[in-house]
């Protein structure tokens, strides 16, 4: 058999097994079809990261390959996406303009069957969640390098919204222009933080260049787009959104940079086996109210991830603790602890339980 023939017959194995395939993903959209139909009737979410992973985790181990793990979970977060826009329409809002972070993250983590929405701040955001324009928010919540984003952890006070689940992202930064030398290149916009963590390879390449702060990463790329010598810092995806090239990539002067976002809801999560709950509390003012609360946890073994502080806006010199700890704390097995906790806690806020989120480094 020769080598044209031979491929014939691959092409043609592989035609009917694609049939195949779009036959059981149409017989997996009907089933899901009546699983939106049963959700309806009683309200249920359609967004259930913990079962997903479960789903997702399940089949990776009886993966036996040649396709990579990544490539399996790659396919299988659109097959996600999809069942879930079928169940109802999941409109998701995010930090804009489209091309931020905070938009690759939805994009990577929740597919790309959602309806996706721009809003103008992190306030609008939890308020657009708030009054249900939208099912779920994409909201940054803190940084490997420069930490938490503290407006972020003081909206959870002002609006009563929940945490369904959280993706670590990969912050990489690349340059984007239209130019096609180095030496054309006359000015860099990007968002402040992106200039910061490329600070180095600026000074080092692109030395006396003009430096433009722009107010997020896709309104330099914008920019840069319109303006002859002009390039911008940003996701790489950026360059197909607006026409540029991707001039250098992996700018950062720090790789191992991630950033944490949350997916965020009006509705509770449902109860289960959850990995990771986020709590809101106060404690009296007096001495040892807070070692007390936190030894609540200690003497039961609960692993304690974050423990920061933000000042109360309504009260000068008062402060609310945000705290990750390593469990399921809405549970029956920690109806004690949660007692217990709330008795030590001038104020107390759960304000969720989800499993440990996935690393994304698109």
């Amino acid at each position: 058999m020769d080598q044209e023939q031979s491929l014939k017959d691959i092409r043609k194995q592989i035609s009917a097994i694609d049939e195949d395939i779009v036959d059981l993903l149409n017989r997996r959209a009907s089933l899901s079809l009546q699983v939106g139909e049963i959700k309806s009737r009683s309200q249920d979410s359609v967004f259930k990261p913990f079962r997903e992973k479960e789903v997702m985790n399940a089949l990776a181990g009886k993966n036996k390959g040649p396709l990579p793990e990544d490539h399996l979970r790659a396919v299988y977060r659109e097959i996600f996406s999809s069942s879930r826009s079928l169940q109802q329409k999941q409109t998701v809002v995010y930090l804009g303009p489209e091309g931020t972070f905070s938009y690759f993250a939805g994009v990577e983590y929740l597919g790309q069957s959602a309806d996706f929405f721009s809003k103008n701040s992190l306030e609008d955001v939890f308020r657009a969640v708030d009054n249900r324009e939208a099912e779920l928010g994409i909201i940054p919540l803190e940084n490997s390098l420069q930490g938490s984003v503290g407006q972020s952890l003081d909206l959870f006070l002002k609006f009563e919204i929940f945490i369904h689940a959280e993706v670590f992202c990969r912050i990489s930064h690349s340059l984007l222009t239209q130019e096609k030398a180095i030496a054309d290149i006359k000015k860099v916009y990007s968002h402040p933080q992106a200039l910061q963590q490329c600070s180095i390879w600026l000074r080092t390449n692109l030395p006396g260049v003009a430096v433009i702060p722009e107010e997020s990463t896709a309104s330099a790329a914008r920019r840069a787009a319109g303006e002859k010598g002009a390039a911008a810092l940003g996701h790489k995806k950026l360059a197909g959104i607006f026409h540029l090239d991707v001039f250098e990539q992996g700018l950062e002067d720090f790789p191992d940079n991630w950033t944490r976002f949350l997916v965020i809801s009006s509705s509770p999560p449902e109860s289960g086996n959850r990995e990771k709950t986020s709590l809101l509390f106060t404690v009296m003012d007096k001495p040892g109210s807070l070692v007390a609360a936190l030894n609540v946890l200690s003497r039961k073994g609960i692993n304690m991830k974050k423990l920061e502080s933000r000042p109360m806006r309504m009260e000068k010199w008062r402060y609310v603790f945000f705290t990750d700890v390593e469990c399921d704390l809405v549970s029956e097995e920690y109806t004690d602890v949660l007692r217990e906790l709330g008795e030590s806690c001038h104020f107390l806020r759960i304000l969720g339980s989800y499993p440990h989120g996935p690393q994304i480094t698109a």
